[in-house]
């Protein structure tokens, strides 16, 4: 069975409200009024789709996370009936190739299989969105007149979305069948959208009225956030997976080796669109999560680093953790996690060093890639994300890119970037994103520790490794175990029975015999 992941669109609301209900008591535990509030961010998950009924404001299924995988064979059927089977058949407009990834294949997933929006879409009552358009409808009055909307950088992570027009596509919405009246209004990243509209039995009740002006994408956010603003500035997230993109100015740039193009940011109605190289990796964080939940091997990310930092090498051990598939560089969703490389003397050390190594060796592919693209070479990496409190994580990374890399003494830029767009939005201007007026932000570096032979070494075998992993899985299979195995299916095992069978008939042949 493919992987589902799914969330409770209520339960992401209703930690929401909690959030900015805890900020308020802080705010006001620190004697801070929270008048002081100007304005209001929004950043989420990309990818992550979910229809609603606008009369009721009720999800009519969950949402769709942008890490499920079942849709695996409706990407099959696409691709097989474009020209070439084709994958890049819609990269000139959308910058994306055909992938489980993107939000149109999990809304055609749900108009295929989910009578109840089948029903609200007939009907006119159906909204799609990304999160984000879920949460500012929500919070803006809902049912109540709420704001349906969404920003160019999610809108751009659809395949609905043309990134040269930055407008929803006619003939991409009829290439997935997907009807345009349930699609959201498009808007920009900094402006206002609407007023919170929050009930006065929350303390944070005192924020209605104030307006959210703000939204991005979270790796667009991350990437406002670490102020990469100029034309070639580069930031890689360390989350769930780990999202290097790289600012190509106001121009699109078609990449040739796996990487997307998507919308940065577009910091006001009447400015210009800013846009993005991607290189996505589906695991990253992930993968500390998979050691814990399921192996049980750790019981925490620092005991992970404690693991690793004990032993200081994988013992030649290799793991891909190909979960999902592979993302960029190589979009090949028939692969899955290997793990390999293993001897007698392979421990839980060695399988968390590997771990690690495997989240560097996977941006080091990426940022090839990029470097391939751009023809420039990168110099230093800016870091952000969870992950980065992990020193040993930082340290693997700067020698196996063999460059340094450099993390901001707040690595939360994704919430920054979010609160940045929201003060900068024409009717709030608490601040200026110009260059001149953005400050410099304290970092800590980590440079190459190890010679540059053993650094391309150990990529190498990585490289081997990850091709190992593909080719693994194919929605064929799931066809072929629902049949039914017969025990004569395998040869060798009917070989075993069909001669026990003579070897007895012809044991009773003798006994009668004799």
């Amino acid at each position: 069975m493919s992987r589902w992941v799914e969330e409770d669109p209520k339960e992401i609301l209703q930690s929401v409200y909690e959030c900015i209900e805890r900020a308020c008591e802080k705010l006001t535990q620190l004697n801070i009024d929270v008048s002081n509030i100007k304005a209001v961010g929004v950043t989420n998950q990309r990818e992550t789709t979910v229809v609603w009924d606008k009369l009721t404001g009720e999800p009519l299924y969950n949402a769709i996370v942008w890490l499920d995988l079942r849709t695996q064979s409706t990407v099959e059927h696409l691709i097989d009936k474009t020209p070439g089977r084709d994958k890049n058949h819609l990269r000139h407009k959308t910058g994306l190739p055909l992938s489980t990834y993107f939000s149109a294949v999990k809304l055609r997933w749900l108009l295929d299989n989910v009578e109840e929006v089948q029903q609200a879409v007939a009907s006119h009552r159906a909204m799609f969105g990304t999160i984000d358009s879920w949460l500012i409808w929500c919070l803006t009055g809902g049912k109540s007149d709420g704001i349906h909307c969404t920003d160019v950088t999610n809108a751009s992570r659809t395949m609905l979305f043309n990134i040269h027009t930055m407008a929803w596509d006619a003939e991409l919405c009829k290439y997935f069948g997907v009807p345009m009246h349930i699609l959201p209004k498009v808007r920009s990243s900094s402006e206002i959208y609407g007023l919170l509209k929050i009930s006065s039995c929350w303390k944070a009740g005192a924020l209605t009225g104030i307006p959210i002006s703000g939204c991005l994408g979270d790796q667009s956010a991350a990437l406002v956030g670490q102020m990469c603003f100029q034309d070639g500035s580069v930031k890689n997230t360390y989350g769930t997976g780990c999202f290097l993109l790289r600012n190509t100015g106001t121009r699109p740039v078609m990449s040739n080796n796996g990487l997307l193009t998507t919308v940065a940011y577009k910091m006001g109605r009447d400015k210009p669109t800013y846009y993005a190289l991607e290189g996505s990796v589906a695991i990253a964080g992930a993968v500390v999560r998979w050691l814990q939940d399921n192996l049980g091997i750790i019981s925490s990310s620092d005991e992970l680093e404690m693991l690793a930092g004990s032993v200081g090498t994988s013992y030649g051990c290799y793991f891909v953790p190909a979960f999902s598939g592979l993302y960029a560089p190589y979009w090949e969703p028939s692969a899955r996690g290997i793990i390999c490389g293993l001897t007698q003397f392979t421990n839980k050390r060695h399988l968390s060093f590997a771990a690690l190594e495997a989240v560097c060796f996977q941006t080091r592919e990426i940022l090839d890639a990029m470097n391939q693209d751009s023809g420039i070479p990168l110099t230093q990496l800016q870091v952000d994300g969870g992950m980065t409190t992990n020193k040993l994580l930082m340290q693997l990374q700067a020698d196996i890119l063999c460059i340094s890399v450099v993390k901001p003494s707040m690595p939360e830029t994704t919430a920054l970037g979010a609160a940045m767009a929201a003060g900068a939005a024409e009717g709030v201007r608490v601040w200026s994103l110009e260059p001149e007026d953005l400050s410099t932000v304290t970092s800590e570096r980590f440079d190459p520790q190890i010679k540059l032979e053993e650094s391309e070494f150990r990529y190498a075998r990585w490289k081997e490794a990850v091709k190992r992993s593909m080719n693994w899985e194919t929605t064929h299979t799931v066809e072929t175990e629902s049949r039914g195995t017969s025990i004569f299916s395998s040869i060798p095992l009917g070989f075993y029975i069909i001669g026990s069978m003579l070897m007895l008939v012809g044991a009773k042949y003798l006994t009668g015999r004799l």
